[in-house]
């Protein structure tokens, strides 16, 4: 007799691995999921999924559910979304499971998690180059990766000497949207408002759009998870932190196939790392008092990558090159040159974590022309070599 489970020990006899998927479809970070699942499976299977959605508002008896179509279809492991920790699934299964728990990070199953802090301090540093002094948060209550997203974002914004404000709403949609609009009114403008995900940040500029508060005039929105649906069906279109969620597929599914095949139930965490911002139009301001400045960031910003000239920089604008070079010192902190490197540095750990293509290559299409020294400026920023930033953040 087969019992659940059972089709792990025979996978070196080609029997294909069931997976139970307690996952919906609906958002992009899902679907995003589900490709890196079916990326290992097809290199690696073939696998079977079995979709449940994660919403079971339908059926009275959830758990008892999960548990009789586990053991009828046999099912080797299960992943998915599930906030119903009071019910030990893998003492009654004996399977593997990998949970995204809204609420905590377990202790008894295996974890499909973020570096939620991380993107938050990504977001508040992406905010410190433009220069805003304000700094908010939209996020959710008690959801751990709202609450951590917010964590990070407000300590980094501490350790830069910002202005912090928050706003968060509970779990539900029922909040109330006058409420917000209160809040949004009374942070000092401009500000620099960080979102929990894209759905919260299309809530703000449907919001913002009704009372007439310019975006990014007046409020530099950025939101998690680069949605394109959700980011450019708004006016203006959200910028996003786009995060690794096909990788973090992909290993959910790698690690899984090792538990089964060494027939062990040792938990384990998935991490989701942030990649870096898509900017649109939401956070296309600058809060830089000197036009001349503002002019040559914006121009520095969409051409990095291309080979910026020094002459061609200081023809843009009617001043000398000493007063220039003084000028932008003074509003960003450091010299034009170093802000060119920069820009390009960001890009190329960006290639990196996307990408397994040779360093000379995306260092190349970074802007980096001269490849020799790449390791040695790229230490400086980032604090290690180009090779040792991509092992330790990204596994391809």
């Amino acid at each position: 007799m087969i019992v659940p489970g059972a089709s792990g020990f025979f996978l070196s006899l080609g029997i294909m691995l069931k997976v139970i998927l307690l996952i919906d479809c609906a958002s992009e970070f899902d679907r995003r999921l589900l490709r890196g699942m079916m990326r290992y499976s097809k290199e690696n299977g073939p696998w079977m999924f079995y979709r449940m959605p994660s919403d079971f508002s339908w059926v009275r008896d959830k758990e008892k559910w999960i548990l009789e179509w586990a053991r009828t279809w046999k099912a080797d492991a299960i992943i998915g979304r599930w906030d119903e920790v009071k019910v030990n699934l893998l003492s009654r299964l004996n399977i593997p499971i990998v949970l995204q728990n809204n609420k905590t990070r377990s202790d008894v199953y295996s974890n499909l998690t973020g570096d939620y802090d991380g993107t938050g301090r990504l977001a508040a540093r992406y905010f410190k180059k433009k220069l805003f002094i304000d700094y908010a948060f939209f996020g959710v209550r008690n959801i751990i990766w709202s609450e951590e997203r917010c964590g990070g974002f407000q300590d980094e914004v501490s350790k830069m000497g910002g202005k912090f404000y928050s706003y968060k709403v509970g779990p539900s949609d029922s909040y109330d949207r006058d409420d917000v609009l209160e809040w949004l009114r009374s942070l000092p403008k401009p500000v620099a408002l960080f979102c929990c995900d894209d759905a919260h940040a299309l809530v703000i500029t449907e919001i913002c759009r009704m009372a007439g508060i310019r975006i990014p005039e007046d409020v530099s929105l950025l939101g998690v998870d680069n949605d394109e649906l959700l980011c450019g069906i708004s006016d203006p279109p959200i910028s996003s932190i786009k995060l690794d969620v096909e990788q973090g597929g992909y290993m959910t599914c790698k690690q899984l196939h090792e538990m089964v095949r060494r027939n062990e139930h040792t938990p384990f965490n998935v991490v989701v790392n942030p990649i870096g911002v898509v900017e649109r139009e939401s956070t296309k301001h600058y809060d830089i008092s000197d036009p001349y400045v503002e002019k040559l960031v914006r121009y520095i910003d969409d051409n990095y990558n291309s080979d910026i000239s020094m002459e061609s920089l200081f023809g843009m604008v009617p001043l000398s090159r000493r007063c220039m070079e003084m000028r932008f010192k003074k509003a960003m902190g450091i010299t034009i040159y170093q802000y060119i490197i920069s820009d390009r540095i960001e890009y190329f750990s960006h290639l990196l974590l996307t990408t397994d293509r040779p360093v000379s290559d995306i260092a190349y299409e970074a802007g980096f022309r001269d490849c020799i020294n790449i390791s040695r400026v790229f230490r400086k920023y980032k604090g290690c070599s180009p090779m040792e930033y991509r092992s330790n953040n990204c596994v391809f």
